[in-house]
């Protein structure tokens, strides 16, 4: 009989995700980490909304990442506006066998696989306002922590980072 543990054994998967949507995330997060920019997969917004992937970049702005896995995915979503209200900048990622002209083009664009990206389209500018960066901040920080911790917990080596002050 099998042992039913509390604890997920990867605490960044929920069953919701598609196996092409995971590799997506993993060329995307790939890249950013090429770029220097770090990133939190499956983040819930005070909206109540749930970021795919939303990352930081060395200056602190911070970008969310919608993943679209098919054109089917993309059409049936049409919350991701509400996303722009909790980021400096908004991007789409998709594959290769998705059509990049379904994305609209006032939104960024990366075309990923398992193994890396690419930024097709950079995203234009949306500053948020000091009292959001705050209190997004203060919701990524502890978000962050509360993974670790159970990752740790569920016996998850966690290494330390070199760089992880800077």
């Amino acid at each position: 009989m099998p042992i039913v543990s509390p604890i997920p054994l990867n605490p960044l998967i929920d069953g919701r995700q598609s196996e092409r949507a995971m590799l997506v995330r993993r060329g995307v997060q790939r890249l950013l980490a090429q770029m220097g920019v770090t990133s939190i997969p499956e983040l819930c917004l005070a909206n109540g909304r749930r970021a795919d992937l939303l990352a930081i970049t060395a200056k602190g702005e911070i970008w969310i990442i919608e993943i679209k896995s098919s054109v089917e995915d993309f059409r049936v979503d049409r919350k991701w506006p509400e996303y722009r209200l909790y980021c400096d900048r908004f991007f789409f990622a998709t594959h290769p066998q998705v059509p990049a002209d379904i994305f609209p083009d006032e939104c960024g664009f990366i075309l990923a696989d398992g193994y890396g990206a690419e930024m097709i389209r950079d995203a234009p500018e949306h500053r948020l306002s000091a009292a959001t960066r705050k209190a997004l901040m203060l919701r990524i920080a502890r978000a962050g922590a509360a993974r670790l911790t159970a990752a740790e917990m569920a016996g998850v080596s966690v290494p330390t980072l070199a760089n992880e002050g800077e």
